[in-house]
This record gives C-alpha cells, sequence and structure tokens, in this order.
C-alpha cells in the first residue's frame, strides 16, 4: 500500500473511460447533431497504428478530426480503430487511449487535456500540496511574473 493515492492516473483512467464510452455511442448511432471530435495523440506512441507517411508528415504528435466522414470505428478497452479520408485517400488508424493528448468536441466547448510526465520524472518528482503554490525555476534575467489564483465560477455559464 502506498503512502498517498494517485489521483492523477485516477483522473486520466476516468477521463479516458469517458471517451470510450462516447466513441462506443458514436460507433452504433452515429455522431448526433452539431457534435464532432478534435483528438490529438501522440503519433510515437508505441501503440499507435499509423500509415508510414501519416508518422513521417506527423513525427510527434497529430490531431484527427471525427465529422463529416468516418468509417470502421471499433472501440475497445484499450484504444480505438477508425477510418478516416486524408485527401481522399482513406487510411486505418488505431489510437490507443493513452496516447490522447486533447480530447476536445467544440459544438459543446467540451475538452479534456492529458498531462504527461515521462515516467522516470513523475516517480522522482514530488507532489504538491494544494495549498502551495509551486513556481517554476526561470532563468534570472527574465522578469517574473506573481502567479494568480483564479475562481472557476467566472467560467460557468
Amino acid at each position: 500500500m502506498t503512502d498517498t493515492i494517485d489521483y492523477g492516473n485516477l483522473m486520466h483512467r476516468a477521463m479516458r473511460g469517458l471517451i470510450q464510452e462516447v466513441l462506443i455511442g458514436i460507433s452504433k448511432d452515429g455522431l448526433p447533431g452539431e457534435h464532432h471530435f478534435f483528438i490529438t495523440f501522440d503519433t510515437m506512441h508505441p501503440d499507435v497504428e499509423i500509415a508510414d507517411w501519416l508518422s513521417d508528415r506527423y513525427p510527434g504528435e497529430m490531431t484527427v478530426v471525427i465529422q463529416h466522414w468516418f468509417d470502421n470505428l471499433d472501440v475497445t478497452d484499450e484504444g480505438f480503430t477508425i477510418t478516416l479520408n486524408f485527401g481522399d485517400s482513406p487510411e486505418t488508424l488505431y489510437i490507443p487511449y493513452d496516447s490522447i493528448q486533447t480530447f476536445v468536441d467544440p459544438s459543446v466547448e467540451f475538452g479534456l487535456r492529458f498531462e504527461s510526465q515521462p515516467e522516470e520524472d513523475a516517480a522522482a518528482a514530488p507532489e504538491a500540496p494544494m495549498d502551495e503554490m509551486v513556481e517554476p525555476e526561470e532563468p534570472a534575467q527574465e522578469e517574473r511574473k506573481e502567479a494568480e489564483v483564479v475562481s472557476l465560477d467566472q467560467f460557468r455559464k
């Protein structure tokens, strides 16, 4: 048993489960109304499967749009396979949930961002308590600005 609860990984797992649930619904019933998705993923993730020309063109990350035309959406517990059109050239992609960096549905102003840390850095980095401000180290010659605490109420409708 560990001394702390790993809220970051628990939250990421829940968010990936939400993406899976949404995609399962889309695979069964199609996209409702004006819904569409921008999904950015790490093309270098070891389980990503994309055409060589796509990985050459997008060597770090790639954003796909699921909107007007897509085919063969197959959703699993680990990721999803989808055929998308790239300039009149249909390509099949396999995108594991662990490779997803952002998931956005602009039609309803909904988005998820997955923050990632290299595994060895994450294990070595201590977690700061919520009531402490941790400022990143910056070069001395740059002017430092004071951090601001922002209430989320100002973003609610």
